[in-house]
């Protein structure tokens, strides 16, 4: 069973940043040559997540608007004040959401549906250069 692995940089501006990784993953799965078998996408740091939805304006504002109901970026957090830290609430959204994504790959392509992307959200509260480890198993 091979396994290859890839890795890609970009640099997001924090703040709940949603960005469309489809591309970069889909690139991956290609340079592969792997026919069948399951790509993931994982983010390394513990203040950014993977996930999938319909990456379309309104999505991405209705997915922001929900994570800042659940877990505002203000609270009485015990990360912040032991830490003179800042950012509790990206560490708390990047562990309800995930570090990962795993996408069957048929006939050579991600399995995704036809509104569906890969998105990464930096949950950070500052800007930051992000690495996603790419994996495909065939």
């Amino acid at each position: 069973m091979p396994v290859r692995t890839s890795e890609f940089r970009l640099s997001t501006g924090g703040d709940s940043e949603i960005v469309d990784i489809t591309d970069r993953v889909r690139a991956a799965v290609a340079e592969s040559g792997a026919a069948e078998g399951q790509a993931t996408a994982f983010v390394r740091g513990s203040t950014a997540a993977i996930t999938t939805m319909e990456y379309e304006p309104g999505g991405v504002h209705d997915l922001r608007a929900l994570l800042d109901r659940l877990i505002p970026a203000e609270g009485p957090y015990e990360h912040n004040r032991l830490n003179h830290d800042t950012n509790s609430h990206a560490h708390q959204r990047a562990s309800i959401v995930g570090p990962s994504e795993a996408v069957p790959v048929e006939g050579g392509r991600l399995a995704l549906g036809t509104w569906q992307q890969l998105v990464l959200i930096d949950f950070d509260d500052h800007p930051r250069e992000r690495a996603v480890v790419v994996q495909i198993v065939s």
